[in-house]
């Protein structure tokens, strides 16, 4: 902080930092000096205690760095007369202190040299005239031209003074009629040529030194101004303020020349005279007044109110003074020969210069004298000069708030508009653009594109392997199929032509010749990966080729053989995995050969198993495993997670054909961090979409996101860019829902057909992938890989949990057929594994489908036992509240019937569950009636196909309500009039 402190309101503040015992005129030392100094003059017509009639002119140092309320004198001067007028100039042809000019009461007028004064110099005189016949009361100096003086003194005398040349005055033009004492002297603060005077009548002359004649006078009308004091507006260059000193009517009188009729403004609150006024030159908005009711205000001009009071005596104050230098401090000369200085804003202040010199101000230590401390408010407004001329604040989204200031013309009046700036930063245009093309393809399923163009991009052969793997999930081409997994390039030296031959294969969809390339060749990884987009005959062909060269492997412990084999030859016991392992196997074993590859510790080995997890479809401890090895804080980094897990997850859902939720915490963290970043670059609808199902560390982040855009679609339910655990936006904290509740629209989605919840099995949650039935027998997947890994002719569905979590070390084999279930179990509806050639979502021809050898078949659903049904009682929603549930189920059916597409109509099912939670609450009667006002005159707009409107009272009761009580029912409602809207039922 500066020397300018702003007062707390309430604090104890010592108001007065400085005094000296003197009866005197007062005037302060120029803006660019420093120190700030006080020059006093012994004030005329006026005698202390001792009945001294000396006088003299003093220079006083305020010394801020003295704690005590005495100032430092550095020069004195004895006069021969005493002073009515005093002023301190910034004139001086050799660039020193400037001139001392002071009005005596023998009326004269004298220059000084203050730096004589302080030098204890002989030659302190510079000039002196006696052209006034009477007591000079009155003294100006030009603001533009500081080398021009104004003084004025009885019988209408007015003369214009060059320090040039200081023997001849001018005067402004013919003396006023009648002849009076001329009170005070003002120059134009915005016009050089103009000049103003005015007389203890209340007239006020305005000049014009141009034309040498006076061209405006103002007076009152009521003869009661007694003038006292005269200022021009710092800015307004038609504009001033009168005193009066009179008991019968102590206003401040604001003239307007435009408009001089009648005073613009009246500022009344002294009970009697003023005295004294002066206005600050670095804020316009406040006028300092001191009147003879032991009062010192300071009021704001422009609206007329007292916004200020010093802490005074009991005694008159006959001259207030701004100081220049630092416009913090004023000075007040009291007929009780005291001059006081005073800070408006209280405290203390702090050792530094921003007036003008660049040089240390010394500290100003508010003294602590004995006297008991006067609790005074502050300005009920920061001072012009403490106000901040720009600002610049960062807000949610990466948006940056900046104001200015602007600066207003002179004769401007009227307030003018200030603007806030509002923009938006972007520091990580990379990550912005990658993310935007990992969005795309997600949400149209160009998955193959997107991992071929990052196998073009990829930085190393490594990387290269990863995308490579993750082209063979996404189950869309097979031109690049034979360099998805090439298991061990450097085991055999292929020639060009060979290759050449190989591709020419694959381009034509000759995939038996390419699979014979293969085998030739001794690549039986590639073979067998081929073999599956060839089709079932090819597959069998292949296996059974590759089965007479390795029959000891048929019978094999697989799990013996993943667990005991070379590290070194894990890419050989991954393609047997993917050639023989039965499908409720595969996961697990895969999961254990990249294990033991992570217990490596090496970058290398850490990379060789994330292709074992990509294989066995296991997100968790693909994640785990990436990070453990790689520093993903950074956005880039952090990107390239995330593309492979979202790739991933998007393969899995194609095969499974459902959502995937994966309970990883640190896919969380991660997710959370990347959403993060997304927001702080202003993308917070894909923020939104990546948001994980964490309550604790998205809540924040949800509520922002919905005063900031609260017209954007909350989510996208099922939408295929939809990220894992974040179905139809992320769940929030608050009491858990029943199973028999329907989720609101901050809980995930229900699971789809044939994928298990984590809460639909007794227990609590299940892991993503298979787990162990009793006997030790792995669960299939709900749509599992077929036999031969992912991508071969897809095995017949089987009903079923995930798969396991990590191996810790130990495998168990399929001991007990798969119909040993618990008594309770209930069985998802069935899954249609994708096959190649056929999609997703169409059933899979019976022709097709192969039951692995050996795998147990499909128990009936004779054969389990459902749980029995529980039945809630339920509350009756209240008659006046009906109306609601009526609109909106209506509402749903009506989009039910309009919906053509499958996206749409599973928003709407989704939506119909949802207004559940709407429905519980009005039959507990939990909502405040300004919402339940709110959801009637929304139920209105719906009856009346408004829905324009019906969204605009739905942002009305977002923003004006308690988040948490509207959180489970109101996205939805929005979802369900947007898509009415568009079909326009």
């Amino acid at each position: 902080m500066s020397d300018r402190v702003l007062v707390s309101s309430g604090f104890r503040r010592k108001m007065r930092v400085k005094e000296i015992l003197r009866t005197a005129t007062q005037a302060w030392s120029p803006a660019p000096q420093h120190p700030a100094r006080l020059a006093l003059g012994t004030a005329a017509q006026q005698l202390d205690a001792s009945f001294n009639t000396s006088s003299a002119l003093e220079i006083f140092e305020v010394d801020f760095a003295d704690t005590s309320l005495d100032m430092k004198l550095r020069g004195t001067l004895p006069t021969s007369n005493r002073f009515h007028s005093l002023i301190w100039v910034a004139f001086d042809p050799e660039g020193l202190s400037g001139r001392l000019i002071g009005g005596s009461e023998s009326g004269s007028v004298t220059v000084f040299s203050p730096d004589a004064i302080l030098g204890a110099g002989e030659d302190a005189v510079i000039g002196q005239s006696h052209k006034h016949t009477g007591p000079v009361r009155a003294l100006d100096y030009n603001r533009f031209q500081s080398n021009l003086v104004a003084s004025g003194a009885s019988d209408s005398e007015i003369y214009i003074w060059d320090l040039n040349n200081f023997s001849n005055p001018m005067t402004p033009g013919t003396k006023a009629q009648p002849a009076e004492d001329v009170s005070v002297v003002a120059w134009n603060s915005q016009v050089q040529h103009i000049l103003a005077s005015a007389n203890p009548s209340g007239k006020a002359i305005v000049w014009d030194l141009r034309k040498n004649e006076p061209i405006i006078k103002i007076s009152d009308h009521s003869n009661r101004m007694h003038c006292s004091g005269m200022l021009w507006h710092p800015d307004v260059a038609t504009q001033l303020v009168l005193a009066s000193e009179d008991d019968r009517l102590p206003v401040i009188q604001m003239w307007d020349l435009r408009f001089a009729t009648s005073p613009l403004k009246v500022l009344e609150s002294h009970t009697r005279g003023i005295l004294s006024i002066s206005w600050s030159q670095a804020d316009p908005e406040l006028l300092l007044s001191s009147g003879k009711d032991n009062r010192i205000l300071c009021w704001n001009p422009n609206t007329g109110e007292v916004i200020y009071e010093l802490p005074t005596a009991n005694q008159w104050c006959f001259d207030v003074q701004w100081c220049p230098r630092n416009p913090a401090l004023l000075s007040a000369a009291s007929f009780d020969g005291r001059i006081s200085v005073y800070s408006v804003m209280g405290g203390r202040l702090q050792q530094h210069d921003p007036f003008g010199t660049g040089q240390t101000l010394p500290p100003l230590q508010v003294p602590q004298p004995s006297v008991e401390t006067t609790i005074v408010p502050p300005l009920k407004k920061p001072p012009k000069w403490v106000r901040r001329p720009v600002g610049a604040s960062f807000a949610f989204g990466g948006k940056l708030v900046t104001f200015e200031n602007p600066s207003v013309a002179p004769q401007q009046q009227q307030p003018i508009a200030r603007q806030v700036q509002v923009s938006q930063v972007t520091t990580e245009t990379e990550f912005l653009q990658r993310s935007a093309e990992l969005q795309a393809a997600l949400q149209s399923g160009s998955f193959t594109s997107f991992c071929h163009d990052k196998i073009r991009s990829a930085p190393s052969d490594a990387e290269q392997d990863i995308w490579r793997f993750l082209t063979v999930q996404t189950f869309t081409s097979t031109h690049n199929y034979n360099s998805t997994c090439d298991l061990n390039p450097a085991a055999q030296k292929q020639s060009s032509v060979a290759q050449l031959y190989l591709y020419q294969a694959l381009l034509v969809g000759n995939f038996e010749g390419a699979v014979d390339l293969c085998l030739n060749d001794g690549r039986y990884a590639e073979a067998i990966l081929l073999s599956i987009s060839g089709g079932e005959e090819l597959l069998k062909k292949t296996q059974q080729h590759y089965l007479q060269r390795q029959t000891n492997m048929v019978t094999q412990n697989w799990c013996d053989i993943v667990q005991s084999c070379e590290l070194d030859n894990w890419k050989e016991a991954l393609a047997a995995l993917l050639t023989y392992a039965n499908p409720e196997e595969f996961a697990p074993l895969c999961d254990t050969l990249g294990s033991r590859l992570q217990a490596g510790g090496t970058e290398k080995r850490c990379l060789q198993a994330c292709l074992c997890f990509i294989c066995s479809g296991n997100i968790e401890r693909l994640v785990e495993c990436w990070t453990s090895q790689r520093d993903c804080s950074s956005p880039l980094a952090l990107e390239d997670l995330v593309e492979k897990v979202m790739v991933l997850r998007k393969s899995i859902e194609r095969l499974r054909n459902g959502e995937v939720c994966v309970q990883s915490s640190a896919l969380t963290e991660r997710l959370v961090q990347y959403s993060s970043i997304l927001a702080s670059q202003g993308s917070l609808t894909s923020a939104l979409r990546y948001l994980p199902d964490c309550p604790d560390q998205v809540h924040t982040l949800i509520h922002i996101y919905i005063c900031f855009a609260p017209s954007q679609p909350f989510a996208q339910s099922g939408s295929l860019g939809a990220p894992m655990g974040f179905m139809s936006g992320p769940s929030m904290s608050g009491p858990s829902v029943p199973p028999s509740s329907p989720p609101g629209p901050m809980m995930p989605a229900p699971p789809a057909p044939g994928f298990l919840s984590p809460t639909s099995l007794p227990g609590g949650p299940v892991p993503l992938f298979p787990v162990a039935a009793p006997g030790g027998a792995y669960l299939p997947l709900g749509a599992g890989y077929p036999q031969g890994g992912p991508g071969a002719p897809g095995a017949k569905s089987f009903s079923g949990a995930g798969v396991p979590p990590p191996p810790t070390g130990t495998c168990r084999r399929l001991e007990e057929p798969l119909n040993t279930l618990p008594e309770n179990y209930t069985p998802p509806a069935p899954i249609t594994a994708p096959v190649m050639g056929f999609p997703a979502e169409a059933p899979v021809p019976q022709d097709r489908i192969q039951v692995p050898p050996g795998a147990p078949q499909e128990p009936s659903k004779q054969s389990l036992q459902q749980l029995p049904a529980e039945h809630v009682g339920q509350k009756e929603i209240p008659a006046e509240h009906m109306i609601l549930k009526t609109t909106f189920s209506s509402l749903v059916q009506r989009c039910q019937l309009a919906a053509a597409d499958p996206q749409t109509k599973r928003k709407l099912d989704d939506a119909s569950k949802r207004l559940e939670s709407l429905y519980d609450k009005l039959r507990d009667q939990a909502l405040s009636p300004s919402i339940l006002g709110g959801l009637h005159e929304i139920s209105r707009c719906v009856s009346a196909r408004n829905y324009q409107q019906g969204l605009e009272v739905h942002t009305q009761v977002v923003s004006s309500s308690n988040f948490s009580e509207i959180s489970a029912f109101m996205p939805v409602l929005k979802v369900l009039m947007t898509i009415a809207n568009k079909l326009a039922v």
